[in-house]
């Protein structure tokens, strides 16, 4: 799921390689790696998580992945300012398609120029496909499974001890998700913006392998980096809640722990 600025800088010629930049249009503008499009994946909030919602999620996802152009034949590799949680949003999501071929850039176009490997400014247009890819139920949760199994699943909080804690406000209700760890999305990384080292990892998600775990966060991009850190060392049961905090948060019938 991740690969290193060498290894993506030796594959740019591939036919079959798709590279996305999921970064502002403007950032995009002013520097990409050669090669990529731009597809912003911040625009693709979705707070319904009911059994008709999931469906649209899916529906509107499979149209953006075949404006991306992906078949199966095709390697889609992310990436983002760092390792970050707009990329990781990209990966999780062609998981949960069980496309095989995915990655995100460890370290991001950061690390990228700072190795003074090539960019550029023009744009690159998208070949769009019919993207058929099969669903994996098992990557995506929605409310009404976390609201009946509060008491049997790990549930890790990927955001900010303030947005945690409730005294950051960011929904109806502030708080967290009653029984949730907060782990900081930030802390997978490293200074310089690459993924820690498993051994570093290990220490911070601190759990049997097979335990059951929920990450979110506001709107499950910061919770799919955590999935991906999570899939990466090996833990086999790991669902990203899709609705986030945007949606629990703002139903009041949900319960609520400060």
């Amino acid at each position: 799921m991740i690969i290193s600025t060498d290894t993506l800088n030796s594959i740019l010629d591939d036919p079959n390689l798709i590279l996305a930049d999921t970064r502002s249009f403007k950032e995009y503008s002013e520097a990409h790696i050669p090669g990529a499009v731009h597809l912003d994946l911040f625009a693709f909030h979705w707070i319904d998580t009911t059994k008709q919602g999931i469906e649209g999620f899916n529906k509107q996802a499979k149209s953006l992945l075949s404006f991306l152009g992906v078949t199966s034949e095709k390697k889609i590799i992310f990436y983002d300012s760092v390792s970050g949680m707009l990329a990781a949003r990209g990966v999780w999501m062609l998981m949960y398609f069980s496309h095989q071929n995915v990655m995100m850039l460890d370290g991001g176009i950061q690390k990228w120029q700072k190795e003074n490997l090539a960019i550029e400014t023009k744009p690159n247009g998208f070949k769009p496909s019919n993207f058929s890819g099969q669903t994996i139920p098992e990557f995506i949760s929605g409310s009404e499974h976390i609201k009946d199994n509060l008491e049997n699943l790990t549930i890790i909080d990927a955001r900010s001890i303030g947005e945690y804690d409730g005294s950051i406000v960011r929904a109806a209700q502030s708080g967290h998700i009653p029984n949730a760890v907060n782990i900081d999305w930030s802390q997978n990384l490293k200074e310089d913006g690459t993924f820690k080292s498993d051994d570093e990892l290990s220490k911070i998600y601190d759990y049997p392998k097979n335990t059951e775990i929920v990450t979110y966060c506001q709107g499950a991009y910061r919770a799919a980096n955590s999935f991906l850190v999570l899939k990466k060392l090996g833990f086999s049961n790991v669902k990203v809640y899709l609705g986030s905090w945007g949606e629990w948060g703002n139903k009041l019938d949900l319960p609520v722990e400060k």
